[in-house]
């Protein structure tokens, strides 16, 4: 039942010794201790996430067998600089995005993504969607980078409204430009494709009514999708 299920004991991380507040953990001072499965929280440290505080220090006195909750810790080691992840002859720029523009939220430093563009053209004065960019870095959202020690930050603190990109500084100019014609999206790559489209398409009102285009491009999807699992199957052990 769903009360007995409260009572089984999973192991959680503890003070093996009393910790005073500015003491930099190390392994030697962790242990593990099974408790009731009601008390476990998210904001407790798991034996399997402990390298995460290790080499962090402690902001409270711990006695002994006391839990490691992630509020105890410092969120970073070091106060981070997004200039020092900018590479040479690039530049970072940052685009606001809520949930439904970042691909449900599911947009992580690192990942490649490219950028839509959604506008009306001044000369057609027609509503026009286009890629306005292609396999663009992503180096933080919010203030989180790839460095960052996510699970030392509140969960309800992971949530972002904006993202930073890396590009080139004719590519922010696009960007800036473009943020203040209309709204600006992302979609999601796989990290391991890095391929562009030679020509870049526009999805107008007139080519979603006509339907001649989405046709087109089902077929090319499918396509793909056929291919993938081709090569999938091939792949598999037999």
């Amino acid at each position: 039942s769903a009360v007995r299920k409260g009572w089984n004991l999973v192991p959680v991380a503890v003070a093996n010794q009393a910790l005073a507040a500015g003491t930099v953990v190390t392994y030697e001072v962790v242990a593990q201790r099974d408790v009731p499965e009601q008390f476990v929280t998210s904001s407790v440290v798991k034996p399997e996430t402990t390298s995460y505080v290790v080499g962090q220090k402690i902001l409270v006195d711990l006695q002994m067998g006391d839990p490691l909750l992630w509020s105890q810790f410092a969120t970073t080691k070091t106060a981070e600089r997004l200039s020092s992840k900018v590479q040479k002859k690039l530049r970072a720029i940052t685009i606001d995005v809520g949930k439904k523009e970042s691909v449900g939220g599911w947009v992580r430093p690192n990942d490649k993504v490219d950028v839509l563009g959604t506008f009306r053209d001044p000369q057609s004065n027609e509503t026009v969607a286009v890629t306005l960019l292609q396999n663009i870095i992503v180096l933080a959202t919010g203030k989180i980078t790839g460095t960052t020690n996510v699970n030392l930050i509140p969960e309800n603190q992971r949530e972002y409204s904006n993202v930073s990109l890396l590009v080139l500084p004719e590519e922010a100019e696009v960007l800036a430009l473009a943020s203040d014609l209309g709204s600006l999206s992302l979609s999601l790559r796989h990290e391991e494709d890095v391929d562009s489209l030679d020509e870049r398409g526009r999805a107008t009102i007139a080519t979603l009514l006509s339907g001649q285009r989405t046709r087109e491009l089902e077929e090319k999807r499918k396509k793909f999708i056929v291919d993938t699992i081709r090569a999938g199957a091939s792949s598999s052990p037999r």
